[in-house]
């Protein structure tokens, strides 16, 4: 009769903690204020750990991803589905958002006048410079740097030289199948302390910015977030419905990813947990998941795609510059190339804005005034970043043959 009492007390799934991580970060970040923003040390630190993990975890996932994958034809299959499904999502996520933004009247009301001088941007990346930034002339000086781009572009050389070299590298090979054991079971240490790191970085985002911050530009955060949830409510589920798979177990499982991503505001320091979501609870097949991932943190940014569409058409309507149907395409086409090349780090979407706006003639003072509630639609756009990552390497996984259904249909 003694039975209940020794039962061990239930334990809380990551998601669970990290979702009361969160309400308790908001709830002391509201009614603390200025003191709670003594807990930032909490999730300073938690990042700085999330951070030492991606370099290794990147680079040694794609290196034994690619080795694993000595088919070159299965390769560039991969390669180039995933690179499609990133560019079709990116585009119809930035048509909708704009579409909603156009419905909606986001902006209008909201007047901005044309100052005498503009606001202070980065020049926009050349297609050469984006391209020689991307080869590393010295790789340990991007590991160094926490360079994501030329990290991976070393990994898939340095991995394909593997491959080409067949059984005179199979001590190498060995050796970084081992090594992925060891880096994934120190992420996996890391991620013990997602709940406390989510709660110092809640508590001081909601101390330093508050409630007040929407304002005027509620509308703009409301269907920015819309257009995000949309996305990883409806478009996904119907995206795998067309693959033939169930969406329940994937929009369920991807909840703690999504917590974390959007707590962090960062689709690079998501990356481990993303990783480990996708195989362990999704049922994809490393050798996918060590690919798709990777590659998807860097080039794919449906979400961001989804921020500068509402972005665009909020600037039109305060400036009162209507777009054309041609203009709309340019918004388009140059926030899906934008979103391709930012990196996957808070405050991105500022950086790019200017390129997306320029393209069809609008003033960039806007920036300003959207940046005082950037935070609040990056933290979203990062959850739909890395849902759309996780998305693609199911889909891929699927259509190659290696998704484990009975993982990914299970509970946990």
């Amino acid at each position: 009769m003694h039975a209940a009492f020794n039962r061990p007390f239930p334990r809380l799934e990551m998601w669970h903690q990290i979702l009361i991580a969160m309400a308790l970060g908001f709830t002391v970040g509201h009614f603390a204020g200025e003191p709670a923003k003594m807990l930032a040390p909490l999730g300073d630190i938690f990042m700085s750990l999330i951070r030492m993990c991606v370099i290794p975890g990147v680079f040694v996932s794609l290196v034994c991803g690619i080795t694993s994958l000595s088919d070159m034809s299965t390769m560039r299959r991969i390669a180039w589905k995933s690179i499609a499904i990133y560019a079709v999502t990116m585009a119809v996520m930035a048509s909708i958002a704009m579409g909603l933004a156009t419905l909606f009247r986001v902006g209008e009301g909201f007047t901005l006048a044309v100052g005498s001088g503009q606001i202070a941007t980065v020049a926009p990346t050349s297609i050469k410079d984006a391209l020689l930034s991307a080869i590393p002339s010295n790789p340990f000086k991007a590991f160094a740097e926490g360079a994501l781009l030329p990290t991976i572009v070393f990994a898939a050389f340095f991995a394909l030289a593997i491959n080409f070299a067949g059984e005179a590298a199979a001590a190498v090979r060995n050796f970084f199948t081992s090594l992925a054991s060891v880096v994934f079971k120190l992420i996996h240490m890391v991620l013990k302390f997602a709940p406390l790191g989510v709660f110092g970085l809640m508590a001081y985002v909601t101390a330093d910015h508050g409630f007040a911050v929407l304002g005027h530009l509620g509308s703009l955060v409301a269907v920015g977030y819309a257009s995000m949830l949309l996305f990883m409510l409806v478009v996904c589920s119907a995206l795998l419905l067309v693959w033939r798979i169930h969406p329940l177990p994937f929009l369920r499982k991807m909840i703690p990813v999504q917590l974390f991503a959007y707590s962090s505001a960062s689709s690079a320091a998501t990356l481990p947990l993303n990783m480990e979501n996708t195989q362990e609870r999704l049922g994809v097949d490393a050798r996918v998941a060590s690919f798709v991932l990777p590659l998807g943190s860097t080039v794919n940014m449906a979400g961001l795609a989804c921020y500068l569409g509402v972005v665009t058409i909020f600037a039109s309507h305060a400036y009162g510059i209507e777009l054309s149907l041609a203009q709309m395409v340019t918004v388009v086409v140059t926030t899906t190339l934008a979103s391709i090349g930012a990196a996957g780090v808070p405050g991105t979407a500022l950086v790019v804005m200017g390129l997306v706006l320029s393209s069809v003639g609008l003033p960039l003072e806007v920036i300003a005034v959207v940046a005082a509630v950037d935070r609040l639609l990056d933290m979203c756009s990062t959850s739909a970043n890395v849902t759309g990552d996780a998305l693609t390497a199911v889909m891929v996984a699927k259509s190659e043959g290696v998704l484990d259904v009975e993982r990914y249909k299970a509970r946990r």
